[in-house]
Parts: C-alpha cells; sequence; structure tokens
C-alpha cells in the first residue's frame, strides 16, 4: 500500500508548532492523504482519508508499544474515513484495532455508513485489541465509512472490512424446562423448526382497559333486563347486581350471545367494552390474513388494583380456537411508596409504577421478611392463576417477564426504564431464576417457552443474560425512528432489519438459542430482512395508542403497502399458515440408535464424530432432537451420542451428560445402561 503525503512549507511550519506546543505530552507527525477507493482487507488508520490530522505515536507521553506502520489516529476533533467498493451488496464486517484510555466506563464510538450513523461503545484499552464493530450491509459499488469525532477519544491503529461468515443458524427446539409440557415441546420444535427460514407474523393486542367503545345498552330494572337501542337483550349474572349513589339498581356486567362482555360505565350509566380485535381487524382488511402470534399482557393482576380484563379466557381462544401462537408480557406494577401500601389491600393505580421511580428495592424480592419480598409473593401468586388456567386448556406461552431489562445501557441498572433492573445485572438475573423456580417447582408450571429481552449497545450487553438454563428465546425490541435508521432512507417508515442487532445477539448466547423480536413499531421489510440475513424468528408490531401514536395503522410507523406485501410473502408465516398439529408432540424424533457396534468402536460422546469430545457435541445432539431432517447425526454419531442412559435413545439428558463431562461433574461416558 502506497501513502501520498503532500508537505508544503505551510504545513511544515503548523507541525513544529504544533510539536512545540505538545512536546511534552504527545508525539506525533502532521499527515495528509488522498481519498482513495479501496477493496476488502485491513489498512493502516494513518493511511485513510485521516483530513490532514496528526499521526500520533503516544498520547500526551503515555506510550501504547505495538501498533503497526508508522503510529496510529486519536480520534479528537477530526474525522477520518475508509471508502470501500464491493462487487455485490450484502453484509461485511467491520472490526479495528484500538486502544482506549481516557474512560474506565467505556467511551462511546461513532460511525456511519454511507451518511447513516451508528453507535458501539469501546471498553477501557491499554492494549492494542481486535474489537469487532459488528456486521454491516454495503451496496453495491462504492461505500464511505466515517469514524466520526461526536464521542470520540479512542485510538485507531488499522481497519479492517472484510466478507461477513454469518453462521448458520441453530437455536434449540428443547426447553430449557426439562419437565415442559408436550404442547410446550411440540411448539417450540416447531418455531426451531421454521427458524432461519421463515418470520412468523405476530401483533399485540391493547391491554389496561383499551380501546373503548360505548354501547347503547341499559339496565332495565322493571324487567331485570340489559336491553340496547334496537331491542337487543344481554344477559348476566343476578349476583353482579348492585345499588348506584342515586339509589337506582344496576349490573355490573352483561354478556351478548358470543360471550362478549360488556362492563358498567358508572358515569354514563351505560356499558362498554373494549375492542380487543381492533388492530387484528384492520390485518385482516388490509392484508387478508390475521398475524400467527398474538400479543398479550398479564399487568392487570397486579395486587395494588387486580382486576380480570380477560385476558386468559382470550389467550385460551386464540390458541384453542383459531389455532394460533400466544406470547405474553407482564408489565407488573409496584407501589411509588411503599409506606402508601398496605399489603393485600387496592391502591390507587396513579400511586404505583413499573418504571424506576420507586423506593422498591428489587433485591428485598430476595429477601425473606421484607415488604417486597411478601409483596412479589402476591404478584407471583396471582400471575400463576392465570397460567394455571392456560396450562390446564394446554396452551403454550411465549412467556416475556422483566421485559427491555437493559434500558438505555450499562450493567448497574442506571440506564434501566424498569424497577425490576434497576439494581443492575445480578440483583436482574436471580430476580428472574426466583421467578422461574417458583412458577415451576412450587406451582408446576411447565407451559412456558422463557424468552428474554436483551440490547445490544456494547459487548456488557450480554451480561444481562440470564443463562441457557433458564431462557428459550431472546429477543430485541424495536422501536426505530427516523433518526436510528440504517435502511439508507430517511423519511417514512423505518423498515431496517435491525441486522447488527439480530447478529449480535446470535453472538451472546453462543447461537444455542432463537432470536426473535417480541415488539416492533416498523415491521421490517422481508428484502432486508432477506438480504442482511437478519432472520427474526417473529416480530410483534405493538398495539395503536388511541390518538397516537398509532404504531399499526399509522402511517408514520408502517407502510401499508409493506405491511400487506410482507403478510402475503411467502417468507412471512400467518395463522392460517400454521399447521393443524401445531401442538401435538411427536416423540419419535427422540430415535433410538443402534448400540450393537463395538466399544472399541466408539468415543463416547463424540456425536458429531469429529474426534474429540466437547461443546459442540451437545449441541449437536440439541440440533438432531429438535429438527433430525435439517440437523442429521451420521449412524456412527447416533451411536456416539447415546451416552445417558445408554439404549434408551438420544434425548436432552444425552446432552447434558456431554456438558457434566466438560464441568468434570463425572469422569466418563456413558453415565449408565438402561436395563
Amino acid at each position: 500500500m502506497n501513502r501520498k503525503i503532500r508537505k508544503t512549507l505551510s504545513m511544515l511550519a503548523a507541525a513544529a508548532v504544533a510539536a512545540m506546543a505538545c512536546a511534552p505530552l504527545c508525539s506525533s507527525v502532521s499527515a495528509e492523504t488522498e481519498t482513495v477507493v479501496r477493496g476488502l482487507g485491513t489498512y493502516e488508520a494513518e493511511e485513510l482519508d485521516i483530513n490532514g490530522q496528526d499521526v500520533w505515536t503516544s498520547v500526551y507521553g503515555t506510550q501504547i508499544p505495538g501498533y503497526s506502520g508508522d503510529g496510529f489516529i486519536y480520534l479528537t476533533n477530526t474525522p477520518f474515513s475508509i471508502t470501500i467498493e464491493v462487487e455485490e451488496e450484502g453484509m461485511y464486517s467491520l472490526s479495528a484495532r484500538c486502544a482506549q484510555l481516557l474512560s474506565e466506563d467505556g467511551r462511546m464510538q461513532t460511525f456511519s455508513i454511507n451518511g447513516i450513523d451508528y453507535t458501539y461503545t469501546l471498553p477501557y484499552l491499554t492494549e492494542w485489541t481486535d474489537v469487532d464493530f459488528g456486521v454491516y450491509r454495503l451496496k453495491e459499488g462504492e461505500n464511505t465509512i466515517e469514524f466520526k469525532t461526536s464521542y470520540g477519544y479512542a485510538e485507531y491503529d488499522t481497519i479492517t472490512v472484510a466478507e461477513a461468515e454469518l453462521d448458520e443458524l441453530v437455536g434449540t427446539g428443547v426447553p430449557c424446562d426439562p419437565d415442559a409440557t408436550d404442547e410446550t415441546k411440540a411448539l417450540l420444535s416447531y418455531l426451531n423448526s421454521v427458524y432461519g427460514e421463515h418470520v412468523l407474523s405476530g401483533q399485540q393486542e391493547i391491554y389496561g382497559g383499551g380501546h373503548q367503545v360505548q354501547t347503547t345498552i341499559r339496565y332495565d330494572s322493571s324487567t331485570n333486563t340489559c336491553v340496547d337501542s334496537d331491542g337487543n337483550t344481554y344477559t348476566f349474572d343476578e349476583s353482579s347486581k348492585d345499588t348506584a349513589d342515586d339509589g337506582s339498581t344496576f349490573v355490573w356486567t352483561c354478556y351478548d350471545e358470543d360471550g362478549q362482555a360488556y362492563n358498567y360505565d358508572s358515569q354514563n350509566r351505560s356499558y362498554t367494552y373494549n375492542d380487543y380485535d381492533r388492530e387484528f381487524d384492520y390485518l385482516y382488511e388490509l392484508t387478508g390474513e390475521y398475524p400467527a402470534i398474538r400479543g398479550f399482557d398479564f399487568g392487570s393482576y397486579c395486587p395494588c388494583y387486580a382486576w380480570d380484563d380477560g385476558v386468559t379466557e382470550r389467550m385460551i381462544d386464540w390458541a384453542v380456537n383459531q389455532g394460533g401462537i400466544v406470547t405474553a408480557s407482564w408489565h407488573i406494577n409496584v407501589p411509588v411508596k411503599l409506606s402508601d401500601y398496605t399489603l393485600g389491600e387496592s391502591l390507587d393505580f396513579s400511586k404505583t409504577t413499573y418504571g424506576v421511580g420507586t423506593d422498591f428495592v428489587t433485591a428485598n424480592v430476595l429477601v425473606e421478611g421484607t415488604v417486597e419480598y411478601e409483596y412479589f409473593k402476591l404478584c407471583m401468586e396471582n400471575l400463576a392463576n392465570e397460567l394455571l388456567q392456560l396450562q390446564d386448556a394446554g396452551v403454550p406461552v411465549l412467556f416475556r417477564p422483566f421485559h427491555e431489562a437493559e434500558g438505555n445501557g450499562g450493567t448497574d441498572g442506571s440506564g434501566a426504564w424498569f424497577w425490576w433492573s434497576k439494581e443492575g445485572t445480578e440483583v436482574y438475573k436471580e430476580l428472574w431464576k426466583y421467578l422461574y423456580t417458583t412458577l415451576t417447582e412450587e406451582y408446576g408450571l411447565h407451559n412456558l417457552i422463557w424468552e428474554e429481552n436483551l440490547y445490544a449497545w456494547s459487548d456488557e450487553s450480554a451480561e444481562w443474560y440470564v443463562g441457557d438454563d433458564y431462557v428459550d428465546i431472546v429477543g430485541f425490541d424495536k422501536y426505530d425512528t427516523e433518526y436510528n435508521r440504517h435502511d439508507g432512507l430517511t423519511s417514512g417508515p423505518n423498515e431496517d432489519a435491525d441486522s447488527s442487532v439480530f447478529w449480535s445477539l446470535v453472538d451472546y448466547v453462543d447461537n444455542a438459542k432463537m432470536v426473535a423480536m417480541p415488539e416492533n413499531s416498523t415491521i421490517p421489510s422481508v428484502s432486508n430482512m432477506t438480504i442482511e440475513h437478519a432472520n427474526w424468528l417473529y416480530f410483534c408490531t405493538w398495539y395503536d395508542e388511541e390518538s397516537s401514536p398509532k404504531f399499526i395503522s399509522g402511517s408514520d410507523y408502517n407502510n401499508a403497502d409493506t405491511v400487506t406485501e410482507t403478510y402475503q410473502s411467502e417468507y412471512c408465516i400467518t395463522l392460517s399458515e400454521l399447521p393443524s398439529d401445531l401442538y401435538v408432540y411427536d416423540d419419535s424424533e427422540t430415535t433410538t440408535a443402534d448400540t450393537s457396534s463395538s466399544d472399541d468402536d466408539i468415543l463416547y460422546g463424540d456425536a458429531n464424530v469429529d474426534g474429540a469430545i466437547d461443546i459442540s457435541d451437545s449441541v449437536a445432539i440439541l440440533s438432531y432432537i429438535s429438527n433430525a431432517e435439517k440437523y442429521p447425526l451420521s449412524e456412527q454419531g447416533l451411536i456416539n451420542a447415546d451416552v445417558n442412559q445408554r439404549g434408551d435413545g438420544i434425548s436432552n439428558n444425552d446432552a447434558l451428560a456431554i456438558q457434566r463431562l466438560l464441568a468434570q461433574v463425572i469422569l466418563s461416558l456413558p453415565e449408565s445402561y438402561s436395563s
């Protein structure tokens, strides 16, 4: 590589003055380079378009030995850039050899690709370190990558742009709960079978009494009937009768012939209902299809103001009668001030929150005898009562508690949005495990597919991950706006596929869990998802607010033509395309291996037959169990893999046995033989 440096007398004079000014502090060489169009490869930062800034060899007297070339670029008040030409539009990796001496808390870096900004937090690095900035989409032809000065104050030795090496997506179809119900195992297996090949469509319904519709229904005490202006009558339970302040009689709830509930509005002395189907009717009218997944929330069962909004019945209907998939978050509130609350009694909604503005100590949930501990026990009891009804009805749930944990970033909880994560990663993870253990062991709930929200602000984001034993799916909530978009457009809905986030999450969980988009504003376009290989398991668009924002029907967030194209594409799975046996578990996938081979031919645990026993063998077994057709084991691999109760076939226990061997919990394989 040749570097063209133009030096003039004026530049030399300026360099001399600068050198005298900082001589005790820094060592640098003033340089100017031409803008050069380059191919893929690794380049010295000081050889790029550095806009005449200094090439550094130390930073204010601090040496960073081991740099390559003539020096390095210290990103302060002048940006630098590289222009790369590629032959084909697609995904490319960006990395750099960096140091960062300024902030032990990390330093945000901003870089743009063809004018679109991205951010990455560099950790504190006192030595030159290869840093992976992620995978990004480059267009055919020339692409400019600029390292900007928005935050800066980091050192760059080399920049590398290369073709992205994207792993084949694996995930798992085996629940983390070893006692999962057959319906739960069947659903997770199905999800794993489509992962990487399709995206499942989803839509969140409104909750908390939203989309309220007034009716003309009145209670007529003279005839003891509920009747509307058209003369239609409605049934009610005699026990729901009550007396208003003026002495008149009314009933709290009445029902039509379809079971729709109408609730008494004391202000208007009429009856209202919540139109929970509004977004779903809109989608059907627009696309001719309903989403495969319907989103719900259990927030109404908060001990402070618990009320039954019928969410459990609607979930059962969607799964059992409509043949769909249900997912549920848990916006559970706590008192803003614990002194305002008496355990087990009601508290005005305005004095509760699921945000961080509360004196509720999250860590105390884990300390028996505290108010927080007793309060959270009530929370779990109310939740379990609903989940047990779903389990009895054979309905598995994509369950997403304590969502969006990291918030704006940081492991100490300083960026948290919700009370459950305001005290940092360790408390959050223990809280998750406590909920998991209580629901599975104390309440016997085994119909849950556990989904955890993660973000990708920096490598530290991975520290929020609770662990493979407690999580089935990880997800990212996409709320992109015009000032945070990477799809190359400057107006209209942001149909970005967020591929860099997707692949970061894949890396955080070592490709061992599926990655989903459980909340979104704008649905990523099919072309963006497929070109960028951002193979989200599913998306689930948030509901329309009464005024704004209208996430699914509003043109600010979703282009109606794109939504239609997505729902009608082969890539997107809708309700009508789900299999009729979605919740039927076929245990024939657990295949009995031929164990007749001589022991001399067997390397117990070597499922992938590579001559070694390591974690990849465990992954190979789990992949085979989830989708034997897609991830087959060889004949010898099947023999080698049967190591738990040898002779009983391939199961999740064989993968666990290999993990126990690697952790030196056991010393040899097989663990035992089946009688």
